[in-house]
């Protein structure tokens, strides 16, 4: 079961380390205040729109390709129940994905 809530409270985090109440933010940025709550408190699941996600990043003042952008796409895609689009995308990555769920269940890796 995916943990919900984990990217509402990220966002959440963001928003208050700029200083802005959810009002505020939602006036400076045109969002609806009911919807931004309900994305926080986890009702409503993170945007799967990529560039939904990219504008709130934007606004929360997340710096493309950091630390912080990373996580932020990542815990979209994991409470969406998905990998995250640009590791899709990634042929090595792809090879190694059974592997790494083997290891991740605690299945014995075979030798090859």
């Amino acid at each position: 079961m995916v943990k919900k809530g984990i990217f509402g409270q990220y966002f959440k985090s963001k928003r208050k380390a700029k200083g802005l109440t959810l009002r505020q933010f939602c006036s400076k940025y045109g969002f609806d205040p009911g919807n931004i709550s309900r994305l926080e408190r986890g009702i409503f699941p993170p945007p799967q729109d990529r560039n939904k996600l990219e504008e709130f990043a934007a606004c929360l003042e997340i710096e493309k390709g950091g630390t912080d952008w990373y996580t932020f796409f990542d815990l979209a895609a994991i409470e969406s129940g998905k990998i995250p689009v640009e590791l899709m995308e990634d042929e090595k990555v792809l090879d190694k994905l059974p592997l790494l769920f083997r290891t991740l269940r605690g299945e014995k890796v075979p030798e090859d």
